[in-house]
């Protein structure tokens, strides 16, 4: 929040008089020497007179919401959110309509909890109207005003209650937040399913979502958007077996989420469709939760092998993951982990060319064909070079229009 770029923002806002202060989770995140990942900046002063400002300052910047207030800088293709203060005046989750103000305390109420409603100055003065440091400190996370009437202007906040409890909650949740979120559970159904999905996710990323997903599910909230997530145990087996193995850098959502699935015929297509997954996401949703081949902890290293040519190694890593954390065993686990990180997956000799060369026309025999030879080279420890390749190639499909092809011959 020091960076030449921020200081350059900021700057361009409070000359001759200007009032502007840092707002939300970079207040937040900066407070418990988290990184801060996006600058989001209020100030009295209104749209034109944020844009005229960063116009003096050669800053540039869109117009990324102007009936709410919000223009965003963009220096050095760093983006810095200003909004103008605000209030409510009828609240519709993201479609509340609102009315500019140059009281921060009024701006702040309007905010969810305590801890996203402080503000501080670039020389480090904090405002806090609503204790948020202190709720701060001690772990709780707690509503601005009556949990149950900011639930009601944006249901949103439901999942959010439980996101925020999960990074930054310690001992047991705020007890009206908790029955408030329970008893207007049922309405998370009018919610998209991109705004649950990013909820969820960045839920997931706390090595604590295995314990709050289980008071989700005690207050009858996860049965509403995620029926099919009820493997709480296995989600906190996986999460110990990602610490014991130092797993760096975000959380893997996805094989998370696969760990909580009880897994029945219909459930991964459910819930591709209940999260609204793009294609890859799906996919790989899909191979976690149901892989083709089979995965446990009894498979021989060659076994292991032979899945990371199928897949890569990352993919069979959070494969072994997973049959640990369900089959709630760790025999065997190291050396069969051990073996899909270290081995590397050679390239296969042949390519479909080969297969026309014997005669075959183009179609889906050549993949075919290569699968089956394919399949005997893995059986044989990747081993065969192409000139075995070939000559398997050619001991499988004898009955071709050139049995025996003269740049082979040649080769001979």
């Amino acid at each position: 929040m020091i960076s030449p770029d921020t200081v350059r923002v900021m700057e361009a806002l409070q000359a001759d008089g200007g009032d502007a202060r840092f707002v939300g989770g970079c207040v937040r995140d900066a407070l418990v020497n988290r990184p801060v990942l996006d600058i989001d900046i209020a100030t009295p002063l209104k749209p034109d007179e944020v844009i005229a400002r960063l116009n003096a300052a050669k800053i540039k910047h869109a117009p990324t919401g102007l009936k709410h207030g919000t223009v965003t800088a963009i220096v050095d293709g760093h983006p810095f959110e200003i909004t103008t203060l605000r209030i409510d005046v009828n609240p519709f989750g993201r479609h509340a309509e609102v009315a500019f103000t140059d009281d921060w305390e009024k701006d702040a109420a309007r905010r969810d909890f305590t801890i996203n409603a402080m503000s501080a100055t670039m020389d480090g003065d904090v405002y806090d109207p609503f204790n948020g440091v202190e709720h701060l400190r001690t772990g709780r996370v707690v509503f601005v005003g009556e949990a149950e009437q900011r639930i009601r202007e944006d249901i949103l906040r439901i999942l959010r209650f439980f996101r925020f409890y999960a990074h930054f909650g310690q001992g047991r949740p705020d007890m009206r937040a908790l029955l408030a979120c329970s008893r207007l559970a049922g309405e998370i159904v009018k919610l998209s399913a991109e705004r649950i999905r990013q909820e969820i996710f960045k839920l997931l990323e706390s090595d604590r979502s295995a314990d709050v997903w289980n008071i989700m599910m005690h207050a009858g909230v996860v049965t509403h958007f995620l029926p099919e997530a009820t493997a709480v145990p296995v989600l906190s087996r996986l999460i110990e077996l990602e610490a014991a193995r130092h797993h760096q850098g975000k959380a893997f959502v996805l094989r998370r989420l696969a760990a909580l699935l009880d897994i029945t015929q219909n459930c991964v297509p459910m819930v591709i469709k209940a999260l609204k997954l793009s294609n890859d996401q799906a996919a790989q949703l899909a191979t976690l939760a149901t892989p083709t081949w089979k995965v446990s902890l009894r498979m021989s290293v060659k076994e292991v092998e032979q899945l990371v040519y199928r897949l890569d190694n990352d993919m069979v890593r959070s494969l072994l993951l997973l049959a640990s954390a369900r089959e709630n065993t760790r025999e065997h686990f190291d050396e069969l982990y051990q073996a899909a990180t270290a081995f590397r997956a050679p390239r296969f000799p042949l390519v479909g060319g080969d297969v026309l060369k014997i005669g075959w026309k183009e179609g889906p025999d050549v993949g075919r064909i290569l699968g089956e030879i394919s399949e005997w080279w893995m059986e044989q420890g990747f081993k065969p070079g192409r000139t075995e390749c070939l000559a398997k190639l050619l001991e499988n499909y004898p009955n071709n229009p050139d049995p025996k092809p003269a740049w082979l011959a040649k080769k001979e």
